[in-house]
């Protein structure tokens, strides 16, 4: 099992994030949406040194994984998102299909445009972008866990996941009064 470490920000990150989309391009479907996610997209934030990426597409349903797979992605399925604590969605808001890379480490996130899982990833991101002490409050609870937790990959999640629903709540809250929209590209 691999050990959960937390390292401090990357400024290569955004340049692996771009690397890997202009690769993925091809194995996207038509009006498909290539974002940046997860910890490595929010400048000066700690994170796992995995790059997390989030492909909309149109449907799950007719989304054929052949073309990640053929670019050197292994698929590790279909599967449900976290569902935050208060926020009753149905599981299909929550599916994705997933896939890693792990030569550089990469996760693709593919997600339905629309669905509650897509936009929260894109919003939690824009938020933590904008709330510098929301960040560092977030990179200190990483970092504790990792550091009391490194080898219990489930202990780490069953305390981060109701974090990220705190930073969720911020996250709406900020959304409303600032008019932030889901990015289309």
């Amino acid at each position: 099992m691999k050990v959960i470490e937390i390292v401090s920000y990357q400024k290569c990150w955004p340049d692996r994030f771009r690397m890997a989309a202009e690769a993925l391009l091809g194995s996207c479907p038509q009006g498909s949406a290539i974002h940046h996610i997860g910890s490595t997209a929010i400048p000066g934030l700690a994170g796992k040194d995995v790059i997390d990426i989030q492909i909309s597409v149109a449907s799950l349903a007719h989304f054929d994984p052949g073309a990640l797979i053929a670019a050197g992605y292994l698929n590790r399925g279909e599967m449900l998102d976290h569902m935050p604590a208060g926020v009753p969605v149905s599981s299909s808001e929550l599916a994705k299909r997933y896939f890693v890379s792990t030569e550089p480490f990469i996760h693709v996130h593919v997600r339905e445009r629309g669905r509650f899982n897509q936009r929260f990833a894109l919003l939690c991101r824009d938020y933590l972008r904008a709330n510098r002490p929301a960040a560092v409050a977030y990179e200190a609870v990483k970092r504790m866990l990792a550091a009391q937790l490194p080898n219990d990959k489930s202990a780490y999640y069953a305390v981060k996941d109701p974090v990220s629903d705190l930073i969720l709540a911020g996250a709406e809250e900020w959304a409303a009064r600032t008019g932030w929209i889901v990015p289309e590209d």
